[in-house]
């Protein structure tokens, strides 16, 4: 590994930053101290501008470098963790009840930090880093927020990186999936309101209960007969809610779920499809069907010009022996597709030891990674915004 120098001298640091902010995770804007300790750090680091309190726990830093150049150039890290009672066993683990970081996103946050610590020390590009620490990926629409906030008409950028650390085992190990690399999502809720009764007299009854089964398991057509089989398209129903007593036929009842699309036609006729049924049953049934589908995330898109030249940026740190271009697409999503929509740029993969999955309750972040990736990140802002040497 070939981790730049001011990131390895602060190896111990950048430790201990990931440490604390693991045992004190926050829900999805509600990152107050989280953001704040960020903000304190980089005004410690040397950040030229620190802006706090971007769709209401975002924190964007800008540092210019030596050269006078106008380009500008993004990196972005999450801050939130999620609603999960840890089970890691680790010193660190988290001291809010109910929260855990599950997904690596305290790690984000400490190889950003990095990043800047270099950055702000070296100056070695021509342009303005613009280091975004996002609040609310885990389907709450931080993105969004920020971008609603105006965050790249405040912060314009020419093209924008993000990472995301995964429990692969191979350490370093730098993947990247040019074109559509993330699934985009959306949540459904339905609501199945018939007519209850005593369970001894069912058929003064119009059971909710039944119809929202028979539902959950109607809606797996939808893949089976309605998705042409060389697109690829998750429909997942996660939940399912009704009854309060042993002997009352409920006359409510609930689904939710999600879908999982790469293509927004396919997203357009899985719902499409999805409402002809819950229309169907709702007249075969002599019940009310209510769906409501909402989008979550966009597809995310690497640009393969970017994507090309975060794969150099890596092959400096970790050798290109550990970097690939061909990783597969994943039905995972992210919301850095909405910031990619707007400005290009790419998102790689970064692997790490251990192999328990994100948002497992025993989830360990390879600490390993903190400086690789903040090399990383780095890296790709001097690559990107090269200074021009006098002869």
């Amino acid at each position: 590994m070939n981790i730049l120098p001011e990131i390895e001298n602060e190896t111990d640091t950048l430790t201990a930053l990931y440490r604390d902010l693991h045992a004190h995770p926050e829900i999805g804007f509600q990152e107050v101290r989280t953001s704040r300790i960020v903000a304190e750090t980089l005004e410690k680091w040397g950040a030229d501008e620190v802006h706090s309190g971007i769709a209401g726990t975002g924190v964007v830093a800008l540092i210019r470098g030596r050269g006078q150049g106008n380009r500008r150039v993004g990196l972005r890290a999450d801050m939130d963790a999620l609603p999960i009672v840890e089970d890691s066993g680790l010193a660190w683990a988290s001291g809010n009840e109910g929260v855990m970081h599950a997904c690596g996103h305290d790690g984000h946050t400490t190889m950003l930090l990095g990043a800047a610590k270099h950055l702000a020390a070296t100056r070695e590009f021509d342009g303005t880093a613009v280091l975004i620490f996002q609040p609310a990926e885990e389907g709450l629409g931080g993105a969004r927020g920020m971008i609603a906030d105006g965050l790249f008409e405040r912060f314009p950028c020419d093209e924008v990186y993000g990472l995301h650390n995964y429990p692969t085992g191979v350490p370093g190990k730098f993947g990247i999936c040019k074109g559509a690399a993330l699934a985009g999502a959306a949540f459904f809720d339905i609501e199945v309101r018939g007519a209850g009764s005593h369970a001894a007299h069912p058929h003064e009854s119009r059971d909710a209960l039944m119809v929202a089964a028979s539902l959950a398991t109607e809606l797996n057509t939808v893949l089976a007969r309605s998705i042409p089989p060389q697109d690829t398209c998750v429909l997942s129903v996660t939940q399912l809610h009704a009854g309060t007593a042993y002997n009352i036929v409920p006359g409510a009842a609930s689904l939710a779920g999600t879908i999982r699309y790469f293509r927004d036609e396919i997203y357009t006729l899985a719902a499409e499809r999805m409402q002809a049924i819950c229309d169907g049953f709702a007249l075969a049934h002599g019940v009310k069907i209510d769906l409501e589908l909402r989008n979550v995330f966009d597809v995310l898109v690497n640009d393969h010009d970017l994507s090309d030249a975060y794969v150099e940026a890596a092959a400096d740190i970790v050798g290109p022996e550990n970097v690939s271009v061909n990783d597969a697409p994943t039905t995972g999503s992210e919301d850095f597709a909405d910031m990619l929509r707007i400005v290009p740029g790419a998102y790689c993969s970064l692997g790490h030891s251990g192999t328990l999955p994100l948002h497992n309750p025993g989830f360990v972040l390879g600490e390993e990674i903190l400086p690789v990736g903040a090399s990383i990140m780095a890296r790709v802002v001097e690559r990107r915004m090269p200074l021009q040497r006098l002869p």
